[in-house]
């Protein structure tokens, strides 16, 4: 296997497209209200709870995490998961969550492992209901679970939603009705304040709702009207504001959190759109499946911010799957069609370097990235974890080979990883 750039920088800028800064954003950028993701507080931002982590964002604080691991090297224990899956783990306390899927999404359920040893406390049944279908690569527990550390939430598809406290006993269930989207579902709910948000795509009475945390009953429900995609809302506060984002086929959207009513939204991404909205420097950055473009939207508009709103776009080379990543002045990003990393300035859309990451191979990374101690950590559907330094600089520092298929992304506390692999869930320290 070869690694690093193997082709011109010319070429590289052929297959991405160079990114265009839009008149928009210079005519915006006095006025430009202070954006900010809502991440975790207090004894939450010292765990895992959700979907990348604390931050929402990938982002690793504390230090004294190894960066090298293979099968042995640096493994603190490995316990084996029943059935299959591809969630991430999530952590709170001594407590390691994630769903799986058995008899082929004949029964779902929720795992709790003890983080200090691997040891497999409980594992929780889904109630019987619909098994629906899905893609081979997606599966029927593709969610990721969050905690309050209250309750574990877990939307699991055509089972409705799922909520069980720290003890495995099932706490409420929510029925979604019927879902209807042809490679299943896949996106994670988000935790705000006291509610449960989820949206649902699909052929017919897609959705975005919230949910009472408490007990699990309809707060609102607003129709949508996009077909396909598989992805995570986030929570921002622009000014005094807070907005749900909704990155998915076609247009990214704003959402009144409170009330479930539309606020803005911005046309440009593609059809099959997954990976989960980053946020930094005032700006949004949304990215397309399947090489389509990658959006930096400055969010707190109202009604079609299309023309007002964008302030730069990259024609194309986004990711398919994985979602990107911004740390410092940069925002980075896998092409997993072409295994190719591309670092952007991230105020201005400018490509700093990309590089190539393994063999290339259709569909060749799920997990998404996290930074931790200044290096990006791109990890693909073979196990094969792309060591890489942070900053205007293509540089690779190795890569760690695990042994096993990989298509979750790590959860990381304490100065330890904690990885699901097809088969097994690892803790790296």
């Amino acid at each position: 296997m070869t690694h690093g750039p193997t082709y011109s920088r010319r070429t590289w800028l052929q297959l991405l497209g160079a990114a265009t800064l839009l008149p928009s954003a210079r005519l915006g950028a006095q006025t430009a209200a202070a954006v900010e993701l809502i991440g975790e507080t207090g004894e939450a931002a010292s765990y895992w709870p959700r979907w990348r982590g604390p931050s929402g964002q990938g982002l690793v604080t504390g230090t004294n995490y190894p960066d090298r691991w293979s099968a042995k090297e640096n493994v603190k224990w490995k316990s084996p998961v029943p059935g299959s899956g591809n969630s991430s783990p999530i952590v709170w306390g001594d407590r390691i969550f994630l769903t799986t899927a058995h008899n082929n999404g004949q029964r779902v359920s929720i795992l709790a492992y003890r983080r200090s040893d691997g040891t497999k406390l409980w594992e929780t049944f889904a109630p019987d209901g619909r098994q629906g279908w899905t893609h081979d690569k997606n599966g029927f527990a593709s969610a990721t679970p969050s905690t309050d550390g209250q309750r574990v939430y877990v939307s699991l598809g055509a089972r409705g939603l799922l909520a069980v406290d720290l003890n495995g006993k099932i706490a409420w269930h929510q029925e979604l009705g019927q879902i209807d989207n042809y490679h299943g579902p896949a996106g994670s709910a988000l935790l705000y304040k006291d509610r449960v948000i989820l949206y649902q795509d699909q052929r017919s009475n897609a959705f975005i709702a919230a949910f009472d945390a408490r007990s699990g009953k309809p707060v609102w429900r607003t129709p949508r009207r996009e077909s396909v995609g598989w992805g995570t809302p986030v929570a921002v506060r622009v000014g005094g504001r807070d907005e749900i984002i909704v990155n998915s086929q076609s247009r990214v959207y704003g959402y009144d959190p409170e009330t479930g009513k539309e606020l803005w939204r911005c046309d440009g991404t593609t059809f099959e759109v997954i990976p989960t909205p980053v946020v930094a420097h005032g700006l949004v950055f949304c990215s397309s499946g399947r090489q389509g473009p990658t959006l930096a939207i400055r969010p707190g508009g109202s009604g079609d911010v299309t023309g007002t709103h964008v302030a730069w776009q990259s024609p194309r080379g986004s990711p398919f799957v994985p979602s990107p990543i911004v740390y410092g002045d940069y925002l980075y990003m896998v092409n997993d069609m072409q295994a190719v990393a591309t670092c952007f300035e991230a105020r201005t859309g400018k490509t700093t370097w990309q590089g190539r990451l393994g063999v290339a191979r259709r569909e060749g990374f799920s997990a998404s990235p996290v930074v931790v101690d200044g290096k990006i950590f791109f990890t693909n559907d073979d196990g094969e974890t792309f060591v890489l330094r942070a900053g205007p600089t293509f540089e690779l520092l190795h890569v760690n080979h695990i042994g096993e298929p990989t298509l979750a992304s790590p959860a990381l506390v304490d100065g330890r990883w904690y990885i699901r692999t097809a088969s097994n869930l690892y803790a790296v320290g």
